[in-house]
């Protein structure tokens, strides 16, 4: 290398370094302050004087801190959602609509197969309330309890006992079937309508419910002896069901001519033809207009009750089982056709001897899914397994995951739900504590501990038929003397007896007007709306744009680490060089020639200055100067001879 390079080098070396190959994080602040385009920080290095230079300081950190307050709540903003509702006027698409007794089966025809449970229910009501003096509402004393047993041991009475508790001894109860008090072990857990709560016991009816061990009991109240006979009933009327096969279940329901007694849709007549069987376990057979194995959907061009669906129910009050409903009608459901219809949850119950009108109004909705919500669009993505033959619905999602967990933990399914693959229902034979099991497991999800809530979702679209309803005498005391008789030639053998009103009800469903109402949402913010404001906060703020946004990037995450990386590094290989240099002793006796430090050989030309710190040889006297050598200063021509222009002239 030429002396001129090796200064230079040399300059460039001692020299302070800056920019992103800065040594120190502070020589990097500082050229990033001097070169930045963000005025503030620029502002902090050339200011003068300790309070302007704090004054800007403190505005640049205030205008940071609000470009990132602004910024979150642009991004937080950008998954929120904006709602419009449009209405339209269109031909709208009739819904489906599933009627059902509420009665599920002839009491003449299923009579056999709750004769035992019935004749228990009834001997449980006398020994309660005094059946025999039901005007005076007295109650026996314990000691005629046991006369209402006579003819036998009672089953279902022992399998699941009935008891009645007192105010002042919590802790016992009295049997219905004995008449002797019993201590109660376990919770006492009271059920008000449906919500189920523990409390201290009252005098109160209630029925004990155990495992298999018999030592881990549960004992359920109810706030009146009614509901909970008609609660100890069900579940017995449950267990007989479920061992029915469905074939002769549906026998022993209404069929579709004994229901349907007329029927008008759009003004054109129909029958039991244009309705779809529908079995459901609590109501029986039930019946679905306009669903979805129809060939042709049917729709309405015009609003009003002329252009709707018409019908005359027959209910047949004769024929209902007096323990298991307490009331006379119909339920009817109105939802879209591939849509499974939760009859006993949404139903709409219709009366006898009164003409019910429901008005409807269709408001479709769509939600966005994900990041906006949670929904789902066709339950696909919900890790509950689908056990209805319909389309996805949070309610479908729930049923099918406690039913899921119900044959799970105990073994079989729920009566009223459908059956999971390859399970059975419930029944004492197989599984005699079933009841408790289900008890218990049903608390589980009132209280959310099954996770079934937290996994199931709602869907993004879904349409909602808002209902007006409206009721009417019907038949009026002037049409009934002929109205009937003509229902009853009309019907033929269907209806055998003499017709009273209080065996009829009528319905009528329509559109009050077809301006269906639709509810979107839609986005909030755009990816490009959120750059705009983006920048806008930046230009606001610190008058940068998005190339300062990229140099804050470089300076303080990729140049600020590789300080910290090349500091780091220097000392790893100080650390490893001194951990392989020899010890302290061996080097000081080693250090000859070259090593010597004292005569490290500089590559650059000695000059004056250098040559004075030369260090002095030691134990050595320092020469003085010697005297210059005078011949030296004597002045040679430089050329052998004079040339005779150049010569001066001699003087005279």
């Amino acid at each position: 290398m030429a002396p001129g390079e090796k200064i230079k080098a040399k300059i460039k070396k001692n020299l302070p370094v800056r920019g992103p190959q800065a040594p120190t994080i502070k020589d990097l602040m500082h050229w990033y302050c001097m070169n930045t385009n963000t005025h503030g920080c620029r502002r902090i290095v050339v200011s003068r004087g300790r309070l302007r230079r704090g004054l800007w300081i403190v505005f640049t950190l205030t205008a940071v801190a609000l470009i990132i307050w602004q910024c979150a709540l642009l991004v937080f903003s950008f998954y929120t959602v904006s709602v419009s509702i449009k209405v339209h006027f269109q031909k709208l698409d009739f819904p489906a609509v599933t009627i059902c007794n509420i009665n599920p089966y002839k009491y003449s025809v299923v009579h056999d197969l709750l004769a035992d449970l019935e004749g228990e229910t009834e001997a449980a009501l006398k020994s309660l309330y005094g059946f025999e003096e039901v005007h005076h509402r007295k109650r026996r004393e314990a000691g005629d309890w046991s006369s209402a047993w006579a003819g036998g041991p009672p089953k279902f009475l022992k399998h699941i006992p009935l008891l009645i508790f007192n105010e002042n001894e919590k802790d016992k109860a009295r049997d219905f079937v004995t008449g002797r008090k019993r201590k109660i072990s376990g919770n006492i857990i009271h059920k008000a309508s449906n919500v189920i709560h523990v409390h201290e016991s009252k005098k109160v009816v209630g029925f004990q419910l155990c495992s298999n061990d018999t030592f881990d009991c549960a004992t359920y109240t109810f706030s009146s002896g009614i509901n909970a006979i008609q609660e100890w009933y069900k579940l017995h009327y449950m267990n007989i069901m479920a061992q029915v096969p469905l074939e002769k279940k549906i026998n022993m329901s209404y069929s579709a001519e004994e229901l349907l007694v007329t029927c008008f849709f759009d003004g054109m007549s129909c029958d039991g033809r244009n309705f779809t069987l529908f079995h459901h376990p609590m109501y029986g057979n039930c019946y679905t207009f306009n669903n979805r194995e129809n060939t042709t959907t049917l729709s309405t061009s015009m609003g009003g009750g002329e252009h709707g669906l018409q019908v005359i129910l027959y209910i047949n009050e004769e024929e209902y089982n007096p323990y298991l409903v307490s009331s006379t009608g119909a339920k009817v459901l109105i939802h879209r056709q591939n849509e499974y219809p939760f009859i006993e949850d949404v139903g709409t119950e219709i009366e006898t001897a009164m003409s019910t009108s429901i008005g409807m109004h269709l408001t479709e909705s769509f939600k966005l899914s994900e990041p906006y919500s949670q929904c789902t669009e066709d339950g696909s993505d919900v890790p509950v397994k689908n056990i209805y033959k319909a389309a996805y619905s949070l309610q479908i999602c729930l049923y099918s995951c406690f039913q899921t967990k119900m044959v799970k933990k105990c073994g079989c399914a729920q009566y009223s739900q459908p059956l999971p693959p390859g399970a059975n229902y419930c029944n004492y034979q197989q599984h005699p504590n079933w009841m408790y099991c289900y008890y218990k497991l049903y608390q589980a999800f009132v209280r959310e501990e099954l996770g079934c809530q937290s996994v199931c979702r709602e869907t993004c679209s879904f349409k909602e038929w808002t209902l007006t309803t409206s009721l009417a005498r019907w038949p009026s005391e002037v049409s009934e003397k002929w109205l009937l008789p003509v229902l009853i030639r009309d019907q033929g053998q269907q209806i055998n007896k003499k017709l009273n009103k209080t065996d009829l009800a009528k319905l009528l469903i329509f559109y009050k007007d077809l301006n269906q109402r639709s509810i979107m949402e839609s986005p909030a913010n755009s990816i490009e709306m959120l750059l705009s404001n983006f920048g806008g906060q930046l230009g606001l703020w610190m008058s940068c744009s998005v190339v300062c946004v990229i140099e804050i990037i470089e300076v303080f995450f990729i140049d600020f680490f590789s300080i910290i990386a090349r500091r780091q590094w220097q000392k790893a290989k100080e650390w490893w060089a001194q951990k392989q240099a020899p010890s302290g002793s061996e080097t000081a006796a080693s250090q000859q020639g070259q090593d010597n430090p004292a005569l490290d050989i500089d590559n650059d030309l000695p000059t004056f200055t250098s040559a004075m710190r030369l260090p002095p040889a030691p134990d050595a006297q320092v020469p003085g100067t010697p005297p210059p050598t005078y011949n030296t200063l004597h002045l040679e021509r430089a050329f052998s001879h004079q040339l005779t222009d150049t010569q001066l002239p001699s003087e005279s």
